[in-house]
Parts: structure tokens; C-alpha cells; sequence
């Protein structure tokens, strides 16, 4: 893998993309926050035209100056989505067109502008035309060591700005009321903002094309949120999955078709964003705190705690000692089987003969901490909350379940430790369950 960094042929391309997606990433995480996600999609298609109109001057003008173009196309697409912000932003502020409605007008005409002037060139500069299609579709594999060069100085550029202007970005976006009251010039670092997002695109399209690059300002980012616990480890995270899409995407693009034996190499830039796609998915679905996998663990084990604890309270009004057939028991199913076997193996249920069980002693001070803490919460909810005593039992069915020890000793306090609850039945002492 190492020589996708030192080979003279891999080196460019892997360097380059791996450049452009940390500064794409590092950007997307204000996008994200901002919640301005399809703004990226608006400047990366208002770039096109840029593109296309300097490739028409050289075309016209400077047909030999063929080494400028990779510097000049930058430019022209810098420029060109620099008009498209200040449009969104004309059309919001002065016209009092809605946000969603000026990003795709901005959009459509660009875009619209740049398709049909190379559509034109498509006849009469052929060759321009071949260099245009690169940025519109992406074409990573063919960057050379200029286009690196390139890429490091405006990525330098993006990760100084955004290490230094750091508290003013997490002031700024976070506590905006804030940050006008202390005076922080918001539009300036809005502007700053702005720059970087347009700065990030034009970064972007030689690698991925204008089509795909909001979704690497996107994808990463919204990656990163899953792990992220601040700002700071938010833009860290986000720009590790960048740089790590950037190379993946290289690397899978030249190795998923040696594997299947294969001559011709997959697209660079769709591979780029797809890699960051399954990094994505992995963090949806196994990101320590907010992944879905661990999510769904949380849910299953909370129901098998209700189930076991609603299990234990039928079993305790049974009365102490009392054998309860399995087929008594509300709600039979294979899966009551499987918890009441469990529950014997812990040692909280005995069973005399097949298919009969009753508390053991550990079992049955489980059984009444339950039913003491059902039945503190319906005290609480009409002595302190005011509800009818009629309604007062379904909510406490829910809440005895999640009810820890300390709430539970701060409820015996501010209920001054009562001896009934609202329907006149007895509260048991607090047990000590081992």
C-alpha cells in the first residue's frame, strides 16, 4: 500500500485526491453544523461554467499556453463560484427568494450556462473540450506532480484558517447572539466561511467532477458526527476520514480490478466517494455511542430487563413460596421459556417440577424493589404532579424499569418514605438485593 505514496505514477494521483479530500472535509463540518449541506451541490455545478469560459479564452487566445491551464482552470472556477455565493445570497437578501429555491436556480442556470457553451466547444475545440469533461466528471488518475502542488498550498490554506480562526468559528456557529453581543465580526468570518467552502470545491472538482464533490464535503463529516465530542475532535475525525476516503479511493480503484483480472482501472473520483460512503455506513451502524447496531443491543436489553422484571412481579403476587404453572403466566411464548430458564440459572426463580416455578429469596427482594419503586412513582405523579389516581398506573409500569437507586432513595425522601400508595395498597421496605 505504501507505494501508491512513492510510486512516480500512483504518487500524484494519491497525494492530490487525498489533499483534496481533507480540505473538503475539514470545510464540510462547518457545513454540517451550519446545516447548509446543499449549498455545496449549488457552488461545485456554479464552477462548471468557469471552467468552461477559460478554457474558451485559452482556446481563443493563448492555444499554445497549455502547462497554465491546470492553474488558470482553478481560477475560473474560484471565480465562477464566487458569483454563484454572491447570487444565493443576492436572491435571499434583496429578491426574498427562499433558500432552497436560490440554490437551485443558482444551479440550474450555471450549470444550464456552462453545458451549452460546451456543448459548442464540442465542435469547434475539440481538444479544450477533452480537458473541460475532466472536471465535469473527475478524473483523478491523470493529476500531475503541478496539480499536487497546487492542491498542498490551497490546502494549506484551509487547514491554517481553521486552526487559527478555531474559537471564533466555534463562537460564531454555536452561540451566534453570542458572538454580535461581543462584538466578533460575524460577517467577516462568514465571509472567511464562504472562501473556504468555495476554495474546498474548486479543490475538489479536478478529482471527483463538480457532480460528486458535495458529497465529499457531506459524506465525511457526517461520518465524523458519530464519534465527535466537541468541535475540535469533530474537524480531527472528519479529516482523518477525508485523507483516509482520498487514499482508499486510489488504492480500490486500481486493486478491485487486478482482483477480478481485469485490465482497465475503476473511476478514481466515484471510488473516492464511495469509500467515504462505507466509512459512513461503519460509523452508522458501529460507532460506539450513537451506532445502530448498538442502539438496537440497548433496546433488546432494556425489553429483556422489562420482560424479566414484569415476569418477577407475577410471580410475586402469586403470594411468597407459591408454584406458578409456565401456562398462568400473561403472554406464554417460547421466549418466556427461554427468560424464566434463564432467570433459574441466576438463581432468582426455582423450579419444584417441570413446567412450575416460584421466587427464590433473592428473587423474591427483587421482586418487591420493583413493586416498591412502581409504586413510589404513583405517590410522586399524584402527590407532587397532580394526575388522577386512575391514570396514574401505566405511566409507573413504564418508569419502574429505569428508576436507579439514587432516585429511588431521593423519591423515599421527598415522599417522607409512605406506607401506601394512591389505590391503598401496602409499599414494601426497601430490600437489600444482593
Amino acid at each position: 500500500m505504501l507505494r501508491y505514496l512513492t510510486d512516480p505514477i500512483l504518487q500524484a494521483p494519491t497525494i492530490g485526491c487525498m489533499l483534496m479530500c481533507l480540505s473538503a472535509s475539514l470545510v464540510g463540518v462547518l457545513v454540517f453544523i451550519r446545516k447548509r449541506s446543499l449549498i455545496g451541490e449549488a457552488l461545485s455545478h456554479a464552477a462548471y461554467p468557469g471552467v468552461v469560459l477559460t478554457a474558451l479564452f485559452f482556446a481563443l487566445f493563448f492555444p499554445e499556453q497549455q502547462e497554465a491551464l491546470p492553474f488558470a482552470f482553478l481560477v475560473g472556477a474560484f471565480l465562477s463560484a464566487l458569483g454563484g455565493l454572491f447570487l444565493i445570497d443576492w436572491l435571499q437578501r434583496v429578491a426574498k427568494i427562499k433558500n432552497d429555491a436560490a440554490l437551485s436556480l443558482v444551479l440550474a442556470l450555471f450549470f444550464g450556462v456552462g453545458i451549452l457553451i460546451a456543448s459548442r466547444m464540442q465542435i469547434t475545440h475539440a481538444l479544450f473540450y477533452q480537458q473541460i469533461q475532466v472536471f465535469l466528471y473527475g478524473q483523478a488518475a491523470t493529476m500531475l506532480d503541478v496539480h499536487v502542488i497546487i492542491y498542498a498550498l490551497l490546502a494549506m490554506v484551509t487547514v491554517c484558517t481553521t486552526f487559527l480562526l478555531y474559537r471564533l468559528l466555534l463562537i460564531v456557529n454555536f452561540d451566534r447572539e453570542f458572538a454580535t453581543v461581543t462584538k466578533i465580526w460575524v460577517k467577516g468570518i462568514d465571509a472567511i466561511f464562504f472562501f473556504l467552502l468555495v476554495l474546498s470545491i474548486v479543490i475538489g472538482i479536478r478529482s471527483v467532477g463538480v457532480v460528486l464533490m458535495s458529497g465529499m464535503l457531506i459524506v465525511p463529516a457526517a461520518a465524523a458526527r458519530f464519534f465527535a465530542r466537541g468541535l475540535a475532535s469533530f474537524f480531527c475525525i472528519s479529516a482523518f476520514f477525508g485523507l483516509i476516503s482520498g487514499f482508499l479511493g486510489n488504492y480500490l480503484s486500481v486493486e478491485l480490478p487486478r482482483f477480478y483480472g481485469l485490465s482497465l482501472s475503476l473511476p478514481t473520483g466515484p471510488m473516492i466517494l464511495l469509500s467515504s460512503v462505507l466509512i459512513f455506513l461503519f460509523a452508522l451502524f458501529f460507532s460506539k455511542e450513537r451506532g445502530l447496531v448498538r442502539r438496537y443491543v440497548r433496546i433488546f436489553r432494556f425489553k429483556q430487563q422489562c420482560l424479566t422484571d414484569n415476569v418477577l412481579k407475577a410471580l410475586w403476587k402469586r403470594g411468597e413460596g407459591a408454584e406458578v404453572a409456565l401456562t398462568e403466566l400473561q403472554g406464554f411464548s417460547w421466549r418466556l421459556t427461554i427468560l424464566l430458564r434463564k432467570l433459574r440459572y441466576q438463581g432468582w426463580v426455582v423450579s419444584a417440577k417441570p413446567g412450575h416455578y416460584r421466587l427464590s429469596a433473592d428473587g423474591w427482594l427483587r421482586a418487591l424493589r420493583i413493586v416498591r419503586l412502581h409504586r413510589l412513582w404513583e405517590v410522586y405523579l399524584v402527590t407532587h404532579l397532580g394526575q388522577g389516581k386512575d391514570r396514574v398506573h401505566r405511566n409507573a409500569e413504564e418508569i419502574e424499569h429505569i428508576l436507579t437507586p439514587e432516585l429511588e432513595q431521593e423519591l423515599t425522601e421527598l415522599l417522607q418514605d409512605p406506607k401506601q400508595d394512591p389505590h391503598d395498597q401496602p409499599i414494601p421496605g426497601r430490600p437489600e438485593v444482593r
